[in-house]
Order: structure tokens, then sequence, then C-alpha cells
């Protein structure tokens, strides 16, 4: 057992943390000092390699799954017992930051690091995952390694889905060399997550811990809007079937949507792909991706009723036909009270300054949450910015909110009051 004075007194080492962050952030580099590593691309090979590197150096037994999630397991001494788990994932945006994911992943690989070096052996196994293809960018769903790990999405389903050139998650997998013959899924005892707050709350009010009570619903429409392309200088005004003008009218009541609601909602014009995206032709194809996200199901519900209405009034009866497909529907999720209040008094007994705070993002923690006890950590970034190259944090935040999880951790894997 690891005693009570141990806990108070292991604290991480920032530099070290530091440097891992920016090591993984040469792979995939871009001009602009952001990172581009797609889900299942060589890039995000060679970041996993250099992963398991590490916690091969830690003599942590490794297993990767038929999704391809790796999990590095520290043992405990009690091998009966459920392991304490935490990670992210390691792909990025095409225009990403260091520190979105990449910072679950080395807050874990820091909190093990600094066990090994004070010779600490916890109760319970400790577990760092690194799940695959969180961002969604490459391939759909969001979210799919844990999703696929909880059973909320299934293995066959996510194996057949492709990319825009066709290429399939399991080729994808075997070509990179991470289609692992482990089924998903193992019961898990507590599961942390340490994450960039990817806005401006924290930042604004000067704090530095997150703690996180739960994350907001999200619902991914895929939109096509048809109509007719035609030359631009022959076609009189009133005889267009301009597909993109449709679109743009729905894209301006897709943003109206959330402002009218309210309440915390965000809604989301992301992509728009226009045929023939030719100069002088009118728009005849247009599909268009539009997501809503809130903190309550109902809420989400009459945003999409409002969608389903705005894209009847625009399409112009005998004009304009719109397709709608829901693509993603992922509820609102709270995480566990008992494990909320362990990262709360963590903050506390750190004496950290810290808030609740509610997720406006889609993290691993959601399905994990829908599996077992689950708990986040949030840490400020500069400007509330993610999603974008200048994305930025400081390095004492970012060891703020890894002493944070190692002690979380520490008291969920010896059950300490």
């Amino acid at each position: 057992m690891v005693s009570r004075a141990a806990i108070t007194n292991v604290r991480v080492q920032a530099d070290r943390l530091w440097s891992s962050m920016m090591r993984l952030a040469e792979i995939g580099a871009t001009a602009r000092g952001g990172v581009c590593r797609l889900a299942l691309t060589d890039l995000d090979r060679v970041a996993r390699d250099q992963f398991l590197s590490w916690v091969r150096e830690l003599g942590c037994e490794i297993s990767i799954d038929t999704i391809g999630n790796i999990v590095a397991r520290r043992p405990g001494a009690d091998p009966a017992r459920l392991p304490v788990m935490t990670g992210s994932h390691l792909d990025t945006q095409p225009t990403g930051g260091k520190f979105d994911g990449v910072y679950g992943v080395m807050a874990g690989l820091e909190v093990m690091r600094t066990l090994n070096d004070k010779g600490i052996r916890t109760a319970a196994p400790l577990e760092l995952v690194v799940w695959t293809n969180e961002e969604g960018t490459r391939f759909s769903p969001i979210m799919m390694g844990s999703g696929v790990f909880t059973g909320q999405l299934s293995l066959d389903d996510m194996l057949k889905k492709q990319d825009r050139d066709g290429v399939s998650v399991q080729s994808a997998l075997a070509a990179i060399g991470y289609d692992g013959k482990r089924n998903p899924g193992h019961p898990v005892g507590a599961y942390f997550e340490a994450h960039i707050e990817q806005g401006p709350i924290l930042e604004n009010e000067g704090i530095s811990i997150g703690v996180v009570t739960g994350a907001m619903g999200q619902r991914w429409y895929d939109i096509e809007v048809i109509g007719l392309e035609s030359h631009a200088g022959t076609t009189p005004m009133d005889s267009r079937r301009d597909a993109l003008l449709a679109a743009s009218r729905l894209t301006v009541r897709v943003n109206e949507i959330a402002l009218e609601k309210g309440g915390n909602t965000r809604s989301t014009v992301g992509y728009m792909d226009v045929h023939p995206n030719s100069r002088n032709s009118i728009p005849g194809r247009v599909h268009l991706t539009v997501e809503f996200r809130g903190p309550e199901e109902n809420m989400l519900a009459a945003m999409e009723q409002e969608l389903n209405q705005a894209c009847d009034r625009y399409s112009e009866p005998g004009k304009l036909d719109f397709s709608i497909r829901r693509v993603a529907d992922i509820k609102p999720q709270p995480f566990f009270p008992p494990l909320v209040d362990v990262v709360r008094n963590a903050a506390q007994e750190l004496s950290y300054t810290h808030m609740e705070i509610l997720s406006g993002a889609g993290h691993d923690a959601v399905y994990m949450a829908k599996a077992g006890p689950a708990a986040m950590i949030f840490v400020p970034c500069k400007d509330g910015l993610s999603h974008n190259e200048l994305e930025d944090a400081k390095k004492e935040d970012l060891e703020a909110g890894t002493n944070v999880l190692l002690r979380s951790m520490l008291c969920a894997a010896e059950m300490l009051e």
C-alpha cells in the first residue's frame, strides 16, 4: 500500500513532461508551429512507435487490440483489483496543435515515470491507453477506439469505415502495423483523462484546474443539397437552382439556432464541398456538415427539429432537394461524482485554484463514463484556442494538471478515504 505521506509529497517532473510533448510535436510538425498527424497514417505510426519505446522502458506490459488501441499496463500489488486507467489520443486535426490529446497521454506517461522514480507500487494496476482515431477527421465517427472498447460502437462497422480515398480502417491499421489481435474492452475500475480545456474559461478566470463535471451531447449531420448546375451567364436569376445559395442560407440558420436557444448550446457548419466548383457555373450540388452541441438531450432534439424545418424552407419545392443524415448522436454525459470529488480534493490538497466546468468537446472519457467510473481534469490553454496550429499551454499549468492526475490515480488505486 502507498502511504498518505507518499501521496502528499510526490510530484511530477515538469521539464521531462514538456520534453516528451515537444518530441511528439516534431512528428507531423507544420510550418506554423502546429501538428498534422491524422489517424492511422505513417506519422501516426511513428508517434505510436515512440510511445511504445517509452512505456517499454518502464517495464509495462503492452497490448494492442483489433481497433488499434494501445494499453500499457503497470502491474499492481493486487492483480485481482480492477485497473485505474488514464490516457487520450495521439492523432490530430489537419491543422492541429501540440497539446490536444497528446497532453493526456504524456501526463499519464509522466505519472508512471514518477512512480517508477519513487519506487511506488500501487495496489491496483495502472493502465495508460492511446485511443485510436479520437478526432474523427480521417475516419468518421469521432472517438472510434474508445467507442469500440466500451461497446458503444460496432467493431465490424468501424473496421469497414473508409476515408475519402476509399481506404478502410482495417487496411490502414494493417498498413501501419497496429492491427492488434486482442479483443477490445475489459473492466476498468476508474478512468481519468487530463486535457487542455480547448476553451477560454479557465484562462479568463485565472484558474489552474478545471474539475470537469460532464460533457455536452453532440449530434452530427451530413447534408446534401441538390440543385442543377448551369451556365452563370445565360441562366436568369429567377430560373436558377443554386445549391450553394441554399446551403449558405442554411449555414446562417444553423448559427442562428444556437444563438436563439442559448443555454450553452453550440452549432457549426465545418465542411462544405461544392460541385462543380467552377467560376462560371452555378453550383448544382453541395455537401455540408452540421453539428449541434448542448448540455441537455431535449435541447439537441429541438435544434434538430429546427434544422429539418430550415431544410424544408430552403428547398424551394420543385427547385432543390435536401437530404439529411444523422451520422453521430452522443448523449450528454455526466462524470462519476465520487471520481469528480477525487479530482476536486486532489486540486484542493495541492493548493491549486480550481473550479467546476462542463466540457463542450467530445473526449474518450465520455464513452468510458458510459461503461464505468470516469472523470476529467482540464488545464488552461492560451486564448482558449485549440484545433489550431497556434494552440499553446503553460508548462506550469501542464505540471499542475499532471500532479492532480497523479494524486487522483493514486487515491483511486489505493481506495483511500
